[in-house]
């Protein structure tokens, strides 16, 4: 994601508030998760223990909305896509994963035009993300 979104001069980090509200935002992102019966299906593919996951997500959030490379640092390059590629991810798993992200920008974000830029770039995220075709249940 650019570092400046919506004609502003400041890193998105910055406009959002830093890395407290990215740490914030995850952390919402999973509580929809774990609370939110729509998003069951997508909760059964994640570890029952989430700290793990959840450091990482924060982590990449950060680097990716312009802080420090937390994530590359660790990790190396992100190929989201390839470390995804062992879950299957479709139209479902995306719109579940985008409904408790959505919530979770609601909340969090308090700058609306930040918050659409995130909302629009991680949409894009999730869409390149599907992996497979949604099976008839």
């Amino acid at each position: 994601m650019s570092e400046e979104t919506a004609g502003e001069d400041q890193p998105i980090i910055e406009r959002v508030g830093g890395k407290d509200v990215i740490d914030r935002l995850v952390v919402r992102f999973y509580e929809r998760m774990d609370t939110l019966e729509e998003a069951r299906p997508l909760r059964a593919l994640h570890p029952d223990d989430l700290a793990h996951t959840t450091l990482m997500l924060q982590n990449y959030l950060t680097e990716w909305l312009g802080g420090p490379p937390l994530y590359s640092s660790e990790k190396g390059h992100p190929r989201m896509r390839m470390r995804h590629m062992k879950v299957p991810i479709g139209n479902s798993a995306r719109d579940q994963w985008m409904l408790c992200m959505n919530g979770a920008l609601d909340e969090c974000i308090a700058d609306a035009p930040a918050r659409e830029a995130i909302r629009n770039a991680m949409a894009k995220l999730a869409d390149w993300m599907r992996n497979t075709e949604d099976t008839p249940a």
